[in-house]
């Protein structure tokens, strides 16, 4: 069995983005890591029951099929590569290839119900699954879009993972969690949350927002310890955040959801510097810098 992806692939893109590094701003084009949705679906090969859509990921598009496997090694659905008959993205109504739906036919095992394994997946197995539409789905979900009529400076900004860092308790003694911590406009502490997750702090975070009835969250900042997902910036809209900062990099269709809905979206926030994404009204200074120019 091979991997099937034989055409080219694309793992990154260019970003036009807006870069605070001391004591200015300026424009810049960067690289951001491509994120889309990856669809599975599974049958068993001597049944003739449809395939039964398992789960959704999120995920950089390439080895489509090494991810596959183990996932389904993972959950035990296969002892070994070859218990896989069959690996193929599905086919759009042109007939060309869907590189974010995958049919992975094994062989049967009666002792194995594929309905126990479904997982709840991000979007619904008709959705197409294409960045478009994997927004359009956070569109139907959403109560109201996120509000934020404020600006800061960068200096607030800058003083965020400081406050996070002496703030991460769990951290400061395993350095093996993630965390998301709320401020408020001023760049006051709200709440942190701790996992081994990213996903888990963010949901304990928005579950205490939740007890408190403090949802929606308007003018506020979240901050995440790593990265910016899709899944944490669908999360922070959710809840009605309206500025989001990363001290890691965001993912191609984290931009894109955060542009969509107008939400701030900050990265590489560390070492005096942080990139701007999305949301630029909300930073003061910026905008004599965007009246310059109409890239944006």
């Amino acid at each position: 069995m091979k991997n099937l992806v034989e055409f080219e692939v694309h793992s990154f893109k260019k970003e036009k983005i807006i870069v605070y590094k001391d004591p200015s701003y300026e424009l810049r084009e960067d690289f951001v890591a491509i994120e889309e949705p990856l669809e599975i679906k599974v049958k068993y090969s001597n049944l003739p029951d449809s395939p039964i859509s398992l789960s959704t990921t999120m995920r950089t598009p390439g080895n489509d099929y090494e991810l596959v496997a183990g996932f389904l090694y993972s959950e035990g659905l296969i002892n070994d590569i070859e218990d896989i008959v069959r690996f193929q993205y599905e086919k759009n109504f042109l007939g060309r290839e869907n590189i974010n739906s995958v049919l992975v036919e094994i062989k049967s095992n009666e002792s194995k119900d594929l309905d126990k394994f479904k997982r709840k997946v991000l979007t619904n197995s008709s959705c197409g699954l294409c960045s478009a539409v994997s927004i359009d789905q956070v569109y139907k979900r959403i109560q109201r879009l996120p509000r934020g009529d404020f600006k800061v400076n960068e200096e607030l900004i800058l003083k965020l993972p400081d406050t996070l860092n002496l703030q991460q308790s769990i951290f400061y003694k395993t350095g093996g969690v993630h965390a998301s911590a709320l401020f408020d406009k001023e760049g006051k502490l709200f709440c942190i949350m701790e996992d081994v997750g990213r996903h888990n702090a963010m949901d304990k975070l928005v579950g205490k927002m939740l007890s408190e009835k403090k949802i929606p969250m308007d003018d506020t900042i979240v901050l995440f310890s790593g990265r910016a997902s899709f899944e944490l910036v669908q999360k922070s809209i959710m809840a009605g955040i309206p500025f989001i900062a990363a001290i890691g990099a965001p993912s191609s269709l984290a931009i894109d959801l955060a542009k969509s809905f107008d939400v701030t979206l900050v990265g590489f926030l560390r070492n005096g510097r942080f990139n701007v994404y999305s949301g630029f009204h909300r930073l003061k200074e910026i905008d004599k810098l965007t009246c310059r120019t109409k890239i944006f």
